[in-house]
């Protein structure tokens, strides 16, 4: 016979029980130690009639899709072809599209009073804490700052940026990468609304014994209630000033003899000030930076020979240095990766719903899903992979191909893995056992 392939071999198909997504389970195993399926059938409200599937169902199957890799609510369609891996995990099916679509929207319904989002909040929270009470921190730095979401759905607005979408206002913690809270927020909701109440969220979110003691975020955050609170419970904090007309007058009067280049050559030059708000109750640092603007465009109108970037502070001098207080506030440019994770690595990068309070549902479905595999590296897994993207996470534990059979009355997952990698797997699955019930 003529081969008609570039390659030569041939295609067939099986009905064995085989699943591509082995490692999965191991996933599945700690989310079930955790207690998700006990907190989602305490904190949300039940189906209308017998017949419909029960909240853990839907949750479990939106987590579990996020975690594989999936994107929009069609790839449950391909999920569905591992329907012996679920079986193998207790998981009572998984439901098509539509009905997920709209179990979205009455979770978000503001007519119901949005129970479901409330009870995803709670679901949250307690997953959070029970991976905070283990990491052996007792205080945390909140890196806080809002990120959008193009969409070009019914309910979405404008954003600032000129594209529709929305503007979700993340709390991440900077030892232990969690998201603390997330707030879903419209595209034309102003970056800076409602940050004092949002770190007070944040804050009465921590276990017990925990705090947050240090906080950074962008100019959004450079308000007065807000750093009024930070120095009432004794935060340290780093702020990026926004350069209003009395920074701005501030800047103009500094005098040259104010400005030194903490590094010789290094192309930049610091100075320090000392300035109140209006409405703030105490003084605090200014740490200025200034560059020469580099050549202007062929058709730029010529502008200040300087520009300049302002953080305030109330880290005292001795403490830090002006260097070392800029050094530490671009330390918050971490959470730009744990964004990015959230947003690329668990697929919150677009939304499946025309409505927002659905869209809501969804996103926060994604941040326990995220939250999930946060713990889940630093409980179960070697210690080196903490610092694994959900990426390599996949490549290396959950893309595994591997048979369901069943000997001796047992169900085996033989998977097609080296020897190491299986006493690695046995492993994690035994810190999962250790973490059963955890509270």
């Amino acid at each position: 016979m003529i081969r008609q392939t570039v390659l030569p071999f041939k295609l067939d198909r099986t009905d064995e029980t085989l699943t591509a997504h082995g490692g999965l389970a191991l996933l599945a195993e700690y989310t079930h130690a955790l207690g998700l399926r006990s907190l989602v059938a305490r904190y949300l409200p039940r189906p209308g009639s017998n017949r419909g599937y029960a909240p853990a169902v839907f949750v479990e199957t939106v987590v579990l899709l996020l975690q594989a890799g999936g994107r929009t609510l069609e790839d449950l369609r391909e999920l569905e072809r591992e329907d012996a891996l679920l079986t193998l995990l207790s998981h009572e099916g998984v439901p098509d599209p539509d009905t997920v679509g709209d179990w979205l929207r009455r979770m978000g319904d503001p007519e119901t009073g949005q129970a479901g989002l409330a009870g995803l909040g709670h679901v949250r929270d307690a997953l959070t804490a029970r991976l905070l009470r283990r990491d052996g921190v007792s205080e945390y730095t909140l890196d806080v700052d809002a990120t959008l979401i193009e969409a070009e759905k019914r309910d979405a607005q404008w954003s600032y940026q000129g594209v529709k979408g929305y503007m979700p206002l993340l709390g991440f913690l900077f030892e232990t990468p969690v998201c603390l809270v997330e707030e879903f927020r419209e595209g034309n909701t102003s970056p800076g609304m409602g940050h004092p109440a949002f770190y007070r969220a944040c804050q009465a979110r921590l276990p017990q014994g925990k705090r947050i003691g240090a906080y950074r975020a962008d100019s959004a955050s450079y308000q007065a209630e807000l750093i009024n609170a930070l120095e009432a419970d004794g935060v340290r904090w780093a702020i990026t000033a926004d350069q209003d007309a009395a920074i701005k007058t501030l800047l103009r009067t500094l005098p040259e003899t104010a400005w030194t280049a903490p590094v010789p050559g290094g192309g930049y030059e610091l100075a320090e000030a000392v300035h109140t708000m209006n409405k703030s109750r105490t003084a605090f640092r200014l740490i200025c930076k200034r560059e020469v603007r580099r050549q202007l465009g062929l058709f730029d109108a010529p502008g200040p020979p300087y520009v300049y970037h302002v953080v305030a502070t109330n880290w005292p001098a001795e403490g830090k240095s002006a260097q070392a207080v800029l050094d530490w506030h671009n330390q918050r440019g971490q959470a730009e990766n744990f964004t990015k994770e959230l947003k690329h690595g668990v697929g919150l990068e677009r939304v499946p719903c025309g409505e927002t309070w659905a869209n809501a549902v969804w996103f926060r479905l994604g941040v326990i899903a995220y939250n999930l595999v946060i713990g889940f590296k630093r409980l179960a897994c070697p210690t080196a992979w903490a610092q694994h993207t959900l990426a390599t996470l996949r490549w290396k534990l959950v893309q595994v191909a591997g048979r369901i059979t069943r000997h001796a009355g047992q169900v085996v997952l033989r998977l097609v893995v080296d020897p190491a990698t299986l006493a690695l797997f046995r492993s994690i699955r035994r810190q999962c056992w250790v973490l059963r019930g955890v509270t």
